[in-house]
């Protein structure tokens, strides 16, 4: 009951982004949004939940993950009715500013406390699946309820959603959820909390805007920003006895490779899914909601990946789950490959649905090393940090493999239009397939066409580009994978014991828990339990 209820916000975190996307022009339409403040609206919830991740995963190590996990879940609350009932833009840039800093406190919340209410590692792998799985399920419901609602009610009516879940979760989560807070875990340095925050945002802006204005001095600055004060972010945690990120997880071989290859998973499919929506809509026609629906195959692939992954691993090793599931998702993109601008969407979701299905081993299992191969005190830290190499890894995508297909495009496009088009016509047909769409509009239909058709195959040759690219740094991946965890067994394989001592209990100092329900648990020391993810 205590996982069921971690699942819900969760869920949640997605179906926001999913229901912000569908009733964005509506919003901007009732409240008058500039295009500036409609960027505002979409970007700021994840440029705060990138920035505090860190933060509030520490955070909760210190003064509780079950107080930091209900604090947010009142603030959430609350800004989502502020959000429902927004009057002006900037009142909605506010409330889903304080959506993104609350939002910062579920998902490690939710995870570190999953590896305190699962001991068994057998447990505790399923468990970080269906939680993990329930981000999918967010994703599936998000795009039908969302676009049901806003056919029924007010935009404002996808924020309200939230209300009653975070009511849900404040009534039982006291109940069902244990208490964990690190013993000695020493006081939060704010100069770390502003420094984290002072290199995160600037990073995290400078990669959106460069990905929608290309290379120019204010995103450059902001990139280079971001990176100068992440080292002195670094070097401030090296010299803390109690540092807000503990650079020494990074020392374990299954953190550091699960990590960075959740990042890359991210950065690549990510890019990869953008590229279908803008296919689904600018080459092949369909409606928002129908596009949305073309992705559903995927994440039901993802929820099925995510959640049997965890049961095989008891079997089979992670690094060759998590191999054979890449081996998998590049057999997806070869299918999507094939898709050209006559051959329609079915390659395309045949190919998404194989990346679903995949890259499930990797989600779910990856989640469960990083947070296992930390020490118990450090899981909030450790959890916090696989969200933020999602975040970063989509960031990066966008800006860097988005970049190179649509430069393919402009290429391909450069000498492909037919003259005597008016200078604004040509120019946003150049710029991108959605500009050649909108462009088409408002030609004579014989003109029209001799600009859709070049649009659509030089869209679908920066698509192939990107495709190709993934595959190729995929197939590395794996095998990347296969041989660094190796050594891991399948979950529940490693020896196992339960520590005792002062270090080892439920956070109070006085020794260790007294069983699963009351916030004591207490897991075997991370040398022992490493390989197998506990």
């Amino acid at each position: 009951m205590g996982l069921a209820i971690l699942t819900l916000p969760t869920l949640l975190v997605s179906f926001d982004v999913f229901a912000i996307l569908l009733a964005l022009p509506q919003l901007s339409s009732d409240l008058g949004a500039s295009s500036t403040q409609q960027l505002w609206i979409m970007d700021i919830y994840g440029f705060m939940v990138g920035g505090f991740l860190v933060t509030m995963g520490t955070l909760g190590d210190r003064i509780g993950r079950r107080r930091l996990l209900l604090i947010g879940a009142v603030v959430f609350g609350l800004a989502s009715l502020l959000a429902a009932f927004s009057t002006t833009p900037e009142m909605l840039i506010a409330a889903r500013t304080l959506l993104g800093i609350s939002g910062a406190t579920l998902a490690p919340s939710t995870l570190a406390l999953i590896s305190n209410m699962f001991r068994d590692p057998k447990q505790m792998g399923t468990a970080i699946g269906i939680w993990a799985g329930s981000f999918s399920i967010g994703a599936i419901i998000g795009p039908i309820a969302g676009g049901a609602l806003l056919n029924h009610f007010w935009w404002g009516s996808v924020f309200l959603i939230g209300v009653p879940v975070m009511i849900l979760l404040l009534i039982l989560g006291p109940t069902l959820l244990p208490e964990y807070k690190a013993p000695d875990a020493g006081r939060l340095d704010l100069p770390s909390v502003a420094l984290s925050l002072a290199a995160v945002l600037p990073f995290i802006y400078g990669l959106k805007e460069a990905a929608r204005q290309g290379p120019e001095p204010l995103p450059l600055t902001a990139l280079i920003t971001g990176i100068l004060i992440a080292i002195l972010f670094v070097r401030r945690q090296k010299t803390l006895k109690d540092p807000l990120l503990d650079l020494t997880l990074f020392g374990d071989a299954s953190f550091s490779t699960a990590l960075v290859s959740m990042l890359f998973y991210s950065m690549l499919t990510g890019t990869t899914m953008l590229f279908l929506t803008q296919y689904f809509q600018a080459v092949d026609g369909m409606t928002p909601l129908a596009a949305g629906l073309g992705l559903l195959p995927g994440m039901a692939g993802s929820i099925a990946g995510i959640t049997l992954a965890p049961v095989l691993a008891r079997r089979i090793r992670p690094a060759y789950l998590i191999a054979g599931g890449l081996a998998v998702v590049v057999v997806g993109f070869v299918l999507l490959f094939q898709a050209d601008a006559a051959s329609g969407t079915a390659w395309l979701i045949a190919g998404w649905a194989l990346n679903g299905i995949g890259g499930g081993p990797l989600v779910s299992l990856g989640t469960n090393l990083v947070v296992g191969s930390a020490p118990p005190e450090k899981a909030g830290s450790a959890a916090s940090l696989s969200q933020t190499s999602n975040e970063f890894g989509y960031g990066l995508g966008i800006a860097v493999v988005g970049t190179l297909g649509t430069a393919v495009y402009r290429h391909e496009m450069a000498g492909a239009l037919p003259a005597g088009l008016p200078a604004g016509v040509a120019d946003a047909a150049r710029e991108s397939v959605a500009g050649a769409v909108a462009a088409g509009r408002a030609l004579p239909e014989g003109l029209a066409a001799r600009v859709l058709g070049p649009a659509a195959e030089a869209f679908t040759t920066g698509m192939h580009t990107v495709v190709a690219l993934t595959a190729v740094l995929l197939s590395g991946l794996a095998v990347l994978v296969a041989r660094v965890l190796r050594h891991v067994p399948p979950l529940g394989g490693a020896a196992h014991t339960v520590p005792t001592g002062p270090e080892s209990g439920d956070g109070d100092g006085d020794g260790p828990g007294n069983g699963p329900g009351d916030g004591t648990d207490a897991r075997a020391e991370p040398a022992a339990v490493t390989a197998s993810g506990g």
